[in-house]
């Protein structure tokens, strides 16, 4: 559990309604599967040793007995397990009734947890049995144990200092002011909810709603455990639907009208960088913790948990064609109208763009055609330049020339040939070495051409490098790496393809410019700096520096929750399964620090571009990082790796 990952389990087990004993032993059977599964944390449904339906039953003295004999075997059983479990039952204290949630670990009873707010509307009377829960603990004997009475309990495991678990019981989440957001202000990254949610048209949705946006509030995981059918009875009908989230994303979800465990995992690292990230997020100091809240300690062993959940090889891209789908609309609409208002502040009707043929330039000439639109202007002021080099294919030639004139852009064809052939003679630099110089020279007489002429039509230049290129430093200092708006800067790799193929699918508006468009993404990315090999790229990216759904990853996961290299390493060897080799996977992500340290002074002195996403590497915005920091720290950690 080193690396933040917790196993987590929702249990709805089979239920008798008021018979204890047959439940107690459901309980425990699950408590042997979920730990025989590596869960740490297990919930159970809302009174689930007596069953929620009770009603006027739970004043019987005996229900109350056999209850608390119940509790003590579920917690005598608990020590033969790695892991803490909540369980419901009524409890009474000094001459109240109380619907309460109990925590069990290691052969103790950890606390007992009351429900604040009782429901008494609708198909709901609870005021009847029970009464209303309080906050500040009290400690009190139960049977051979003594423990806390109160909603104010934290559980911290002592293997993971960093994870505290609280519990609130089914309407507590529903009302306006719920527990857990208390319980979040003290510390509580893990909240769990012992429920019995009764099924109505509508509700599931609303229940993953609820769930999944309390955990987005609270920068929490939200383990939801809801009564299941066999809770049903007289007008009311109950579901199991029991839900796993994390930070605003369900993780699991069960089938409703089932029961058995649901499992994931959760991650307590990502949760408390979110925290740390967010200053607005505000915590109870610890004085006020030390008085209102008990925060209690148990065991837990220290391994590596086995993930099942999904991590996406491509972080940047919704895995859902209709989320991707309106995620590009979106995209698109961010990138056109900050280009608009640079258009509009600086009285620009012409935009000067470098065209190659490749995905990045494609982008940023679709955005500004998009923009000329919005604002009326007449296509043919953005001036397309093609500018032929050593390295330039026809493919990538003809897709550009293509492109342009389906757009109705200008397009201008300036080679660069000659200008940089007299260049080399004026510093001195051999032909035949194609050497860094070779190839920078060109990216520079690229953009000085741009900028001339930008300047000779009162235009802009529109800037084409994306996020990847930026992370890597992958851009030639004051050649491509320059522009007056770049449209893409916030646009990673994985994701300016998916744009482009969007636009090709749903919004081009021939077949010619589809077939170009199509062909653009099938072409392999390059800069295109030296001599072709029998007509085809010669100088493709990713075999220079390594594929960019990898580097992708290594920079979502790094500048998104700044998780450690060997975190990423982990996550990344788990996510390209069948992919890529271990040893593939180290070697990239070695480059990819190495280079995202070195080359951060490049990033220093960016031009303005759109922010799109949740990772900016904008001096001005998301990223303050000097230009000269080590990456001795990240690299030795990966070299510590053992394939």
């Amino acid at each position: 559990m080193n690396d933040g990952f917790v196993k987590v389990s929702c249990v709805t087990p089979s239920l008798k309604v008021c018979d204890i004993e047959f439940n107690t032993s459901e309980i425990l059977k699950y408590m042997k599967e979920t730990s025989e599964n590596g869960a740490k944390v297990t919930v159970f449904p809302e009174l689930s040793i007596t069953g929620y339906t009770l009603n006027d039953l739970f004043a019987q003295g005996l229900i109350l007995e056999k209850s608390k004999e119940a509790l003590i075997t579920i917690a005598k059983e608990s020590a033969k397990y790695d892991g803490i479990f909540f369980v419901g039952l009524p409890f009474e204290f000094l001459g109240k009734l109380y619907n309460a949630a109990a925590a069990v670990s290691g052969g103790k009873i950890l606390g007992i947890i009351p429900k604040k707010y009782l429901p008494n509307y609708h198909e709901f009377y609870e005021k009847r049995q029970f009464a209303r829960g309080f906050e500040k603990p009290v400690k009190i004997a139960f049977g051979p144990y003594e423990t806390y009475f109160g909603m104010n309990l934290l559980f911290t495991p002592d293997s993971m200092p960093d994870m505290h678990i609280a519990a609130e019981l089914c309407e507590d989440l529903w009302v306006i002011d719920p527990p857990s957001v208390s319980h979040a202000e003290h510390g509580a990254n893990v909240i769990v909810n012992l429920s019995a949610s009764n099924e109505v048209i509508g509700k599931e949705s609303y229940r993953l709603s609820l769930v999944s946006s309390q955990s987005a509030k609270l920068y929490s995981a939200y383990l939801y455990c809801s009564a299941g059918p066999d809770e049903s009875t007289q007008d009311i009908v109950f579901s199991g639907h029991n839900i796993i989230a994390e930070d605003g994303a369900v993780l699991a979800s069960s089938k409703l009208f089932s029961e058995g465990a649901l499992y994931s995992e959760i991650d307590i690292e990502k949760l408390n960088s979110e925290r740390r990230r967010m200053d607005t997020f505000e915590m109870s100091t610890p004085s006020e913790t030390d008085s209102s809240y008990e925060n209690i300690s148990f065991h837990l062993s220290k391994e590596e948990t086995v993930l099942t959940r999904k991590i996406e090889k491509l972080p940047f891209v919704p895995a859902e064609s209709s989320e991707l789908k309106n995620r590009s609309s979106k995209i698109l609409d961010i990138q056109t109208y900050g280009l608009v208002k640079r258009l509009k502040h600086t009285g620009s009707k012409c935009a000067v763009i470098g065209i190659s043929g490749g995905l990045d330039s494609t982008l940023a000439l679709i955005v500004t055609v998009r923009a000329f639109d919005i604002l009326s202007l007449d296509r043919k002021g953005i001036i397309a330049v093609t500018m032929p080099g050593f390295g330039t294919t026809d493919r990538t030639y003809n897709n550009a020339v293509t492109m342009v004139n389906a757009f109705g852009a200008t397009l201008r064809e300036v080679s660069i040939s000659k200008a940089v052939i007299q260049h080399f003679s004026d510093i001195g630099q051999d032909m035949e070495n194609h050497d860094v110089t070779y190839e920078n020279s060109q990216a520079r007489e690229r953009t000085q051409i741009l900028m001339d002429i930008a300047n000779k039509e009162n235009g802009l230049v529109i800037g084409t490098g994306d996020l990847s290129e930026l992370a890597l430093g992958w851009a030639t200092y004051n050649g491509d790496h320059m522009s007056m708006y770049a449209v893409n800067v916030s646009v990673p790799k994985t994701l300016v393809r998916h744009l482009v193929k969007y636009y090709s699918d749903f919004i081009a508006s021939s077949d010619e410019l589809k077939t170009a468009l199509n062909d653009v993404l099938a072409t392999p990315v390059s800069p295109e700096l030296l001599p072709p090999e029998n007509g085809n790229i010669s100088q493709k990216t990713e075999d220079l520096i390594g594929p960019y759904e990898l580097h992708d990853f290594f920079l979502y996961y790094m500048m998104r929750f700044g998780f450690s290299p060997k975190k990423i390493f982990r996550m990344a060897k788990y996510a390209f399964n069948g992919t890529y080799s271990d040893g593939i996977i180290l070697k990239w992500e070695k480059v990819f620090f190495r280079r995202f340290f070195t080359q951060q002074f490049k990033r220093s002195c960016i031009p303005d571009g759109p922010k799109v996403g949740s990772v900016s590497l904008s001096p001005r915005g998301d990223l303050r990082m000097p230009s000269d920091a080590s990456s001795i720290l990240f690299l030795k950690e990966l070299d510590e790796i053992k394939i």
